[in-house]
């Protein structure tokens, strides 16, 4: 995406006949807030001096310490090609501060930049390449979303059976006219399922778009009168969706997890970085997994990870390190979900990374063979450990985790953790479907 300047900002927006902007940020759940304003204030807005009720935003602050300053990304700066071409509407991505001029605590944005700031004191940038899929489903009569998909396609497919090709290449189309380099766009395993993925960028950057793309992709969805959901199993028995995050370092230019004398191509921070993940992986996993539905994903059998391994040659384990090597090198992380706030996901796998490198962190030998064909003897004996198994252990693992505490800091931990832990008692208390199915006739 091209750096604008404000000069640039203000030029285009006239240039292009832009009358509206929406002010972007998110909550601390990654739920994606805005604040319209006209053109005309857009100067104001550039200077950092459009004020919005935190108050009204959930995990933000009190009544009685509301006020909260929008400070614009001017590199942010994207028009949105489905709205008209006279009277065009554009967005600028905010960081919020606080009205002494200071980083608001509770702005998900500035923990990532922390966590980025960190990084680079110690000489490295990080770059992030997710993979986001997706579910679209057809609506009912009153516009609302059902689980029923509009296809039976399976990977890779292409038309007539998946008949959401044109919504997916509408999607593709409107994303590159905001900037974005599309890699690859296909149709999932599970029916209704797809994928599109952008080339990687800085980690700022990649969680900036990966906001963006889903507020695409639902639009774009809904157009074409479907429903795009993110949910990570809305489907009993088919595969759920995930959020692949390739990530690697780059140090004075050069890619810092790739050594060609090092054993299977990697460098020591590589290794060093994939036993930081590891380490921390279960204690994260209330971030990169953060509701009850992401705990239906992380099952055996669906391809989701559900120990905590890595591998240079199986999808089996939590961490798969791709085969390219040179600039291409990366590890993947394959446990997160797209439900996940990115600002706080990125920033938490960072510095479980970065923990790994300063603490000369060894992962333990790789694990090659398929992990789900192993009992749990083997996996014992091999010393691998679970995932959490619900959102409820995620958040106890959490709590054990000074480093995830930390890297959120205290207001968001505080308030993240009390929203979650309401999520997890309403699901308790709740009668599902299945007791109803199971229970009622028998007893």
């Amino acid at each position: 995406m091209p750096k604008y300047s404000k000069e640039d900002v203000m030029r285009i927006a006239v240039e292009q006949d832009v009358m509206f902007v929406r002010l972007q940020f998110t909550d601390i759940f990654g739920v994606l807030k805005n604040v319209a304003i006209t053109v005309n204030e857009l100067d104001k807005a550039l200077n950092n001096e459009i004020m919005f009720d935190g108050s009204s935003i959930e995990g933000f602050v009190r009544i009685e310490e509301s006020d909260m300053y929008l400070r614009p990304d001017p590199s942010s700066f994207a028009i949105f090609p489905w709205r008209p071409n006279e009277g065009k509407v554009a967005r600028l991505i905010c960081d919020v501060y606080n009205p002494d001029g200071t980083p608001f605590q509770g702005c998900p944005r500035n923990v990532l930049k922390r966590a980025l700031d960190e990084a680079a004191q110690m000489g490295y940038g990080m770059s992030v390449g997710p993979e986001c899929e997706f579910f679209l489903f057809l609506t009912d009569a009153e516009g609302k979303p059902t689980t029923v998909t509009h296809d039976n396609a399976g990977y890779f497919d292409l038309a007539p059976v998946d008949l959401g090709e044109d919504a997916r290449r509408d999607m593709c189309l409107t994303l590159q006219q905001m900037g974005f380099e599309i890699e690859a766009s296909h149709h999932e395993v599970a029916p209704g399922q797809h994928e599109i993925d952008f080339k990687y960028d800085d980690a700022l950057a990649t969680a900036d778009k990966i906001m963006t793309f889903k507020m695409v992709v639902r639009t774009i969805a809904k157009r074409h009168g479907l429903h795009a959901t993110f949910m990570p199993k809305p489907v009993f028995g088919i595969n759920g969706s995930g959020m692949h995050t390739n990530q690697s370092l780059s140090k004075d230019g050069k890619n810092a997890f790739d050594d060609p004398n090092g054993v299977l191509g990697l460098s020591k921070e590589a290794y060093y970085y994939i036993g930081g993940l590891m380490k921390h992986a279960k204690a994260m996993a209330a971030i990169t997994n953060p509701t009850v539905n992401s705990y239906k994903r992380l099952v055996p059998g669906y391809e989701a990870p559900v120990y905590v391994a890595w591998s240079p040659k199986n999808r089996s384990p939590l961490i798969r390190v791709p085969a390219k090597r040179g600039a291409a090198t990366r590890v993947e992380l394959r446990n997160p979900d797209p439900t996940a706030n990115p600002y706080l996901a990125l920033a938490v796998m960072l510095k479980a990374g970065l923990d790994g490198i300063k603490n000369k962190i060894q992962p333990p030998i790789s694990v090659d063979e398929n992990i789900f064909h192993m009992d749990e003897d083997a996996r014992v004996e091999r010393g691998i450990d679970n995932l959490p198994g619900s959102l409820d252990e995620a958040l106890k693992e959490m709590d054990k985790d000074p480093l995830i505490r930390e890297t959120l800091g205290e207001h968001i931990y505080t308030k993240y953790v009390e929203a979650k832990m309401l999520e997890w008692d309403e699901y308790k208390t709740k009668i599902s479907q299945w007791e109803i199915d199971k229970y009622i006739s028998q007893f």
